[in-house]
């Protein structure tokens, strides 16, 4: 009841309510004057805008946090699968680039300012290392029965390339707002030393 009181809808129904019995008083409605003053607030609350409902605050660190957890997963369900020794370095590189947008410190917090690095992070840790990793075994498995064909291998270290060139792109996509944060700091001082 309070909140429709302090409403726009009910604040113009009022205005118009007041506007309504000051044609009452100025002889304007007669005897018909509370039905004036009941049509023009009823007419003022209708023309009102509706209440603009706000969003959700979202916290974009809540968002980092929940792909930490989902790359620790990540990396132990890596530490239980059968990988190629071939890959390993590969493997390594990416893991420890990863681990590094993620860690809990000041990265994380640039991480989480840019939405579209988010998601491509969060698109590589939910669903493209764990497709490589499921489809590398399962090809694996289909070569020992027909052999022949490319090597599930070769397909797996193309897409770990792939994966880390995408993860790099990522780290110099930050390092490059980072840089202009801060060229933007240096031009606000020299802006501000400049008229002082």
């Amino acid at each position: 009841m309070l909140g429709y009181l302090e409403s726009g809808k009910n604040l113009t129904g009022s205005a118009c309510g007041v506007a309504g019995v000051g044609l009452t008083l100025a002889g304007a409605a007669g005897a018909y004057w509370p039905v004036v003053v009941a049509g023009l607030y009823g007419a003022g609350a209708l023309i009102a805008p509706p209440e603009r409902v706000a969003p959700p605050p979202f916290d974009p660190s809540e968002e980092v946090g929940a792909l930490r957890a989902d790359f620790a997963r990540l990396r132990e369900y890596l530490g239980e699968v059968e990988l190629p020794a071939a890959a390993e370095g590969r493997w390594a590189g990416l893991l420890e680039l990863y681990g590094a947008l993620l860690e809990p410190i000041w990265v994380a917090e640039v991480l989480a300012t840019e939405p579209e690095a988010v998601h491509a992070l969060s698109r590589a840790v939910r669903r493209d290392v764990p497709e490589c990793v499921d489809t590398y075994n399962r090809t694996r498995w289909w070569n020992r029965l027909t052999p022949g064909g490319e090597s599930p291998e070769r397909h797996l270290e193309r897409q770990l390339d792939l994966l880390y060139e995408e993860a790099e792109s990522v780290t110099a996509d930050l390092r490059e707002a980072e840089a202009r944060r801060q060229q933007t700091h240096t031009a606000y001082l020299e802006e501000r030393g400049r008229s002082s």
